[in-house]
Protein backbone atom coordinates (compact mmCIF):
# COMPACT_ATOMS: atom_id res chain seq x y z
CA UNK A 1 0.00 0.00 0.00
CA UNK A 2 1.42 3.14 -0.86
CA UNK A 3 1.18 6.11 0.67
CA UNK A 4 -0.75 8.99 -0.91
CA UNK A 5 0.64 12.14 1.90
CA UNK A 6 3.58 12.80 3.49
CA UNK A 7 3.52 14.39 7.22
CA UNK A 8 7.40 15.61 7.43
CA UNK A 9 8.17 17.30 10.95
CA UNK A 10 10.85 19.42 11.71
CA UNK A 11 11.13 17.81 15.53
CA UNK A 12 9.03 15.39 16.78
CA UNK A 13 8.09 17.85 19.04
CA UNK A 14 5.69 18.98 16.18
CA UNK A 15 4.09 15.49 16.85
CA UNK A 16 1.05 16.98 19.27
CA UNK A 17 0.04 19.46 16.17
CA UNK A 18 0.77 16.90 13.24
CA UNK A 19 -1.10 14.17 15.46
CA UNK A 20 -4.31 16.50 14.22
CA UNK A 21 -3.61 15.81 10.12
CA UNK A 22 -2.95 12.04 11.38
CA UNK A 23 -5.81 11.74 12.87
CA UNK A 24 -7.65 13.55 10.08
CA UNK A 25 -6.22 11.53 7.31
CA UNK A 26 -7.07 8.71 9.16
CA UNK A 27 -10.94 9.35 9.58
CA UNK A 28 -10.61 10.15 5.32
CA UNK A 29 -9.08 6.74 5.25
CA UNK A 30 -5.93 8.30 3.32
CA UNK A 31 -2.64 6.49 3.06
CA UNK A 32 -0.10 8.79 4.86
CA UNK A 33 3.26 8.45 6.36
CA UNK A 34 5.05 10.61 9.03
CA UNK A 35 8.62 10.95 9.03
CA UNK A 36 11.30 13.63 11.17
CA UNK A 37 13.14 15.40 8.56
CA UNK A 38 15.33 18.60 9.33
CA UNK A 39 16.29 20.97 6.50
CA UNK A 40 19.22 22.12 8.46
CA UNK A 41 20.22 18.96 10.26
CA UNK A 42 19.58 16.18 8.10
CA UNK A 43 19.96 18.03 5.01
CA UNK A 44 20.70 15.19 2.40
CA UNK A 45 18.21 13.02 3.89
CA UNK A 46 15.65 15.79 2.74
CA UNK A 47 16.83 15.83 -0.61
CA UNK A 48 16.75 12.34 -1.13
CA UNK A 49 13.31 12.22 0.37
CA UNK A 50 12.13 15.21 -1.70
CA UNK A 51 13.60 14.27 -5.37
CA UNK A 52 12.11 10.65 -4.65
CA UNK A 53 8.58 11.90 -3.25
CA UNK A 54 6.63 11.61 -6.35
CA UNK A 55 8.68 8.35 -7.90
CA UNK A 56 7.38 7.02 -4.90
CA UNK A 57 3.74 7.66 -5.32
CA UNK A 58 3.01 10.15 -3.36
CA UNK A 59 0.43 13.13 -3.59
CA UNK A 60 0.97 15.57 -1.38
CA UNK A 61 3.41 16.55 0.98
CA UNK A 62 2.54 17.93 4.20
CA UNK A 63 5.77 19.68 6.06
CA UNK A 64 5.87 21.48 9.52
CA UNK A 65 8.27 23.60 10.48
CA UNK A 66 9.19 26.03 13.23
CA UNK A 67 11.39 29.26 13.58
CA UNK A 68 13.63 29.46 10.41
CA UNK A 69 10.71 26.77 8.69
CA UNK A 70 13.21 26.21 6.10
CA UNK A 71 11.53 22.97 5.07
CA UNK A 72 8.29 23.40 3.49
CA UNK A 73 10.59 25.60 1.12
CA UNK A 74 13.53 23.07 0.41
CA UNK A 75 11.19 20.30 -0.14
CA UNK A 76 9.28 22.23 -2.81
CA UNK A 77 12.44 23.35 -4.12
CA UNK A 78 13.13 19.74 -4.98
CA UNK A 79 9.98 18.47 -5.98
CA UNK A 80 7.17 19.20 -8.13
CA UNK A 81 4.33 17.83 -5.86
CA UNK A 82 2.07 20.35 -4.09
CA UNK A 83 3.30 20.94 -0.48
CA UNK A 84 1.42 22.52 2.18
CA UNK A 85 3.51 24.57 4.66
CA UNK A 86 2.49 24.31 8.26
CA UNK A 87 3.89 26.84 10.62
CA UNK A 88 4.62 25.85 13.96
CA UNK A 89 4.61 28.06 17.06
CA UNK A 90 8.14 27.73 18.62
CA UNK A 91 9.16 31.20 18.83
CA UNK A 92 7.80 34.65 18.09
CA UNK A 93 4.58 33.03 18.91
CA UNK A 94 4.95 31.21 15.00
CA UNK A 95 5.26 34.96 13.14
CA UNK A 96 8.80 33.87 11.86
CA UNK A 97 7.95 30.14 10.83
CA UNK A 98 4.81 31.87 8.97
CA UNK A 99 6.61 34.52 7.28
CA UNK A 100 9.42 32.17 6.54
CA UNK A 101 7.15 29.72 4.86
CA UNK A 102 4.40 32.16 2.97
CA UNK A 103 7.35 34.31 1.19
CA UNK A 104 8.56 31.92 -1.19
CA UNK A 105 10.07 33.28 -4.20
CA UNK A 106 8.34 33.36 -7.52
CA UNK A 107 8.30 30.12 -9.30
CA UNK A 108 8.15 27.75 -5.80
CA UNK A 109 5.39 27.80 -4.43
CA UNK A 110 3.81 26.61 -0.77
CA UNK A 111 0.49 26.27 0.13
CA UNK A 112 0.13 27.29 4.04
CA UNK A 113 -1.97 27.10 6.83
CA UNK A 114 -2.31 29.33 9.38
CA UNK A 115 0.17 28.83 13.23
CA UNK A 116 -0.67 24.84 14.71
CA UNK A 117 -2.88 24.58 12.08
CA UNK A 118 -2.51 20.34 11.23
CA UNK A 119 -5.98 19.81 10.83
CA UNK A 120 -6.30 22.65 8.08
CA UNK A 121 -3.20 20.83 6.29
CA UNK A 122 -4.84 17.92 6.20
CA UNK A 123 -8.37 19.05 5.16
CA UNK A 124 -5.87 20.85 2.41
CA UNK A 125 -4.67 17.62 1.26
CA UNK A 126 -7.87 15.75 1.10
CA UNK A 127 -9.37 18.44 -0.82
CA UNK A 128 -6.16 18.55 -3.31
CA UNK A 129 -6.78 14.69 -3.60
CA UNK A 130 -10.46 13.93 -3.83
CA UNK A 131 -10.40 15.94 -7.20
CA UNK A 132 -9.47 12.51 -8.76
CA UNK A 133 -10.77 10.23 -6.32
CA UNK A 134 -15.06 10.36 -5.77
CA UNK A 135 -15.15 7.83 -3.03
CA UNK A 136 -12.76 10.57 -0.86
CA UNK A 137 -14.71 13.47 -2.29
CA UNK A 138 -18.05 12.21 -0.83
CA UNK A 139 -16.37 11.27 2.69
CA UNK A 140 -15.15 14.57 2.62
CA UNK A 141 -18.21 16.15 1.49
CA UNK A 142 -19.97 14.04 4.51
CA UNK A 143 -17.25 15.74 6.96
CA UNK A 144 -18.60 19.17 5.45
CA UNK A 145 -21.89 18.51 6.09
CA UNK A 146 -20.87 17.73 9.57
CA UNK A 147 -19.55 20.95 10.18
CA UNK A 148 -22.66 22.59 9.42
CA UNK A 149 -24.86 20.61 11.45
CA UNK A 150 -22.54 21.18 14.50
CA UNK A 151 -23.44 24.95 13.76
CA UNK A 152 -26.59 24.29 13.55
CA UNK A 153 -27.28 22.34 16.97
CA UNK A 154 -25.00 25.05 18.65
CA UNK A 155 -27.77 27.78 17.73
CA UNK A 156 -30.15 25.38 19.02
CA UNK A 157 -28.86 24.84 22.34
CA UNK A 158 -28.01 28.92 22.22
CA UNK A 159 -31.69 29.15 21.93
CA UNK A 160 -32.15 27.56 25.10
CA UNK A 161 -30.32 29.59 27.02
CA UNK A 162 -32.56 32.14 29.64
CA UNK A 163 -31.18 35.66 29.59
CA UNK A 164 -33.55 38.21 30.69
CA UNK A 165 -32.41 40.35 27.89
CA UNK A 166 -31.41 38.03 25.23
CA UNK A 167 -33.29 37.84 22.09
CA UNK A 168 -32.46 36.05 19.34
CA UNK A 169 -34.98 37.24 16.38
CA UNK A 170 -32.57 39.14 14.48
CA UNK A 171 -32.44 36.44 11.62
Amino acid sequence: MTPLVSIIMGSTSDLPILSKAADFLEKMEVLFEMNALSAHRTPDEVERFARGARDRGLKVIIAAAGMAAALPGVIAAMTPLPVIGLPINSTLSGQDALYSIVMMPPGVSVATVGINAGLNAAVMAVQILALEDKALAERFDNYRSGLKEKIVNANRELDKLDYKFKSNGGF
